[in-house]
């Protein structure tokens, strides 16, 4: 079993939760208003929701894919769809919703998580993935005839896989959401925080090249 799609998963994830822009920032800042660690902590859940949403709406998009194009086409399109949104990511870095107050609820809050996950690719950075986790699942079983089970061996592979992606995100932003409002406070974005744009985008450009030549 080929171990390194869930480890990249679970890298991804860990720094999805390490990226103010994912949503820890929101946590402290409501922290901060109701002056509460409790009020951060409880802002992860809507938080992991809507990032969550936004991965399996991605993931809902590969499956069905993956049962209609041929897989060599497929891991083309995805490969142009990643470097095209690589290169997009580049041009606009600061490219994301423009929520208009920092006072949401939790429904609100789980809104804003998927608009934010959707905009900055975070599902889509995880298909090739996704695809890698199905194609090794129905490999297996395709050697026993056994299409049936395949999808079922697919599709649990890749909810696994999207659980992991999204506990280690929440875990990964929560310490560093209570670090930030217990001992840091938020100036330490303009002291020490780096700016993480180009990486991000650079990583859908390597993930298209992987992606096309796997």
């Amino acid at each position: 079993m080929d171990i390194w799609p869930w480890v990249t998963l679970v890298a991804l994830g860990a720094y999805h939760g390490l990226n103010p822009a994912m949503g820890w920032l929101f946590a402290v800042s409501r922290g901060m208003q109701e002056r509460s660690r409790r009020a951060v902590v409880r802002s992860l859940l809507p938080i992991a929701i809507g990032h969550e949403l936004a991965l399996v709406v991605v993931a809902a998009v590969v499956l069905l894919a993956a049962e209609v194009v041929d897989p060599g086409a497929l891991h083309v399109a995805a490969a142009a769809v990643l470097l095209a949104f690589g290169i997009f990511r580049f041009v606009r870095p600061r490219a994301h919703p423009r929520w208009t107050t920092m006072r949401v609820n939790g429904r609100e809050l789980t809104l804003w998580s998927f608009l934010m996950s959707s905009a900055h690719g975070a599902g889509l950075i995880v298909a090739p993935v996704l695809i890698g986790i199905g194609s090794a699942s129905a490999s297996t079983d395709a050697e026993d005839h056994v299409h049936a089970g395949a999808d079922v061996a697919s599709l649990a592979a890749d909810g696994v896989g999207l659980a992991l992606h999204v506990a280690a995100m929440v875990l990964v932003m929560g310490v560093v959401a209570v670090l930030v409002y217990d001992r840091l406070g938020v100036a330490v974005l303009r002291k020490a925080w780096l700016n993480t744009d180009q990486l991000w985008a650079a990583a859908f450009v390597v993930a298209a090249v992987i992606t096309l030549f796997t």
